[in-house]
């Protein structure tokens, strides 16, 4: 087996450079997105040499109609925006999420490629793990001084994301774990990322990773009886961690205290333990009754927040996003959804999520266990019962689309034995050097294979494999014929 630290040096000298460099810089703002501009790049690059590339490849397709549903809802919500220089800016960035995913889904055309970047993902986490240990331990990570109310880590005391993402990513940790060392070591691993995820202090986090945990419990547990003795041990080693960090974490003791007001059995309580939500979500049903075909338009809820919440809110007052401003987002996918893109945005999403969960059942089981880590994760970023980030903000949004690149990119990847034999059969096809210029078989040699050698898909050279491997016995002489032995 090949040793995690050469998987890691493997996937880095490799083409898939570009898109871990998304994830691995993360912590650090717009610099992600040196990564979506070289995958970008390699993407024109590989159209502009195979411009056939897009019907050798399904998950590519798939991905298109998915950001279509993604990017029209947005689009269409920025007509009558009440911010319109926001929500067209918006529009006109969302397009480089059409160019990362197309990237991934030829750069992990190999299962094996879409393993490595799994384990090129769970070193990040790994580092983020560490960093917040030593934060937790310390009070300071590579991000700094921790905020005062919860561990920020590599992402710093202004960045608040820590939580949310090593949740959402901690599936290809667990993955990597389980490949390499076997149940017992995942297990141990779930147990060492529970710590930072709980004192990063973001309760929507608890509830991704308790998710990520679940599924990996019932895809090992193989039964629903073993399932739910797992259920048992796991809640007590969450209570166990959870009374441990109370006494000893004056940050979670804080955000626990904050937690229990919602159990006090008043509307007050429960908008404390909300932070605030409780206003946040009134507000965006009255942009949804006043806007409900095509809401108040992408990124246009801070500007239109102050004209539906009470004049004395909070996040008019004292936390708002900006001067005239209210809350930065709804925190919440369908409100977002719903509040900013209106029913015609909503119906969009719902038409991509039957896109999506069509092609995930047509891929056949082996497809779906290789793309399981990618569809935990981004079944826990999507779960609708909770709280979440803007989704079509400029980080969030990115995390999103790499997330969907990925898992389109893992369905529709194939086994390193056919891809070789795609290759194989694609130098069978290659012209020899005394050909005939102006022969029929090798004037326009695309329609044959579209340039196999790279994209390889052998479902699409079953329709002209025959044929060409015909036409090639006639046309070459007998001794000028490549041995297939």
């Amino acid at each position: 087996m090949t040793s995690f630290s050469a998987s890691l040096r493997a996937a880095l000298r490799s083409p898939l450079l570009p898109f871990w460099l998304v994830v691995a810089l993360l912590p650090f703002g717009r610099s992600a997105e040196l990564g979506t501009a070289l995958c970008l790049f390699g993407t024109v690059m590989l159209f502009l040499r195979d411009p056939r590339a897009l019907e050798q490849h399904e998950g590519a397709r798939c991905l298109l109609l998915i950001l279509a549903g993604y990017v029209g809802a947005a689009l269409i919500s920025a007509f009558d925006a009440v911010a319109p220089g926001k929500s067209w800016t918006t529009v006109a960035g969302l397009l480089r999420f059409a160019p990362l995913g197309l990237y991934a889904c030829f750069a992990l055309r190999r299962v094996s490629r879409v393993q490595l970047m799994y384990v090129a993902v769970a070193a990040v986490i790994a580092l983020w793990a560490l960093d917040a240990w030593v934060q937790a331990l310390t009070g300071w990570s590579l991000g700094g001084h921790a905020e005062a109310e919860r561990i920020s880590g590599i992402f710093g005391a202004d960045n608040l994301k820590l939580g949310p993402t090593l949740a959402v990513l901690s599936p290809f940790a667990l993955w990597a774990a389980r490949e390499r060392w076997g149940a017992r070591v995942m297990w141990l691993v779930a147990v060492l990322l529970l710590g930072p995820v709980l004192l990063a202090g973001a309760r929507a986090a608890w509830l991704c990773y308790g998710l990520v945990v679940l599924a990996f419990a019932w895809r090992e547990a193989g039964s629903f009886r073993r399932f739910a003795l797992f259920g048992a041990g796991a809640a007590a080693v969450v209570a166990l961690a959870g009374a441990i960090a109370w006494q000893t974490s004056p940050r979670f003791h804080a955000r626990m205290e904050r937690t229990i007001a919602a159990f006090g059995g008043s509307e007050q309580g429960v908008d404390v333990a909300l932070s605030g939500r409780l206003d946040i979500w009134h507000a965006s049903l009255r942009m949804v009754a006043a806007h409900p075909l095509n809401g108040v338009g992408v990124r246009g809820f801070r500007y239109a927040y102050p004209h539906y919440a009470p004049a004395n809110d909070h996040f008019v007052v004292s936390e708002s996003c900006g001067v005239g401003e209210g809350a930065c987002h709804a925190h919440q996918i369908v409100l977002e959804v719903l509040a900013e893109t209106g029913a015609i945005g909503l119906a969009l999403w719902l038409a991509a999520l039957a896109v999506a969960l069509r092609y995930w059942r047509r891929v056949g089981a082996v497809a779906r266990a290789q793309a399981f880590p990618v569809t935990v994760a981004l079944g826990v970023m999507l779960f609708p019962l909770n709280t979440h980030l803007a989704f079509y903000s400029a980080w969030w949004g990115l995390l999103f689309a790499w997330l969907l690149g990925l898992w389109c990119a893992a369905l529709g990847a194939l086994p390193d034995e056919e891809v070789r034999g795609c290759e194989k059969i694609a130098r069978l096809l290659r012209p020899p050097p005394n050909a005939r210029a102006g022969g029929a078989l090798w004037a326009n040699p695309g329609h044959l294979v579209h340039q196999t050698p790279r994209i390889c898909p052998q479902r699409a050279l079953s329709r002209t494999l025959g044929g060409a491997l015909a036409t090639a016995v006639e046309f070459f002489p007998a001794s000028e014929r490549v041995s297939t032995k």
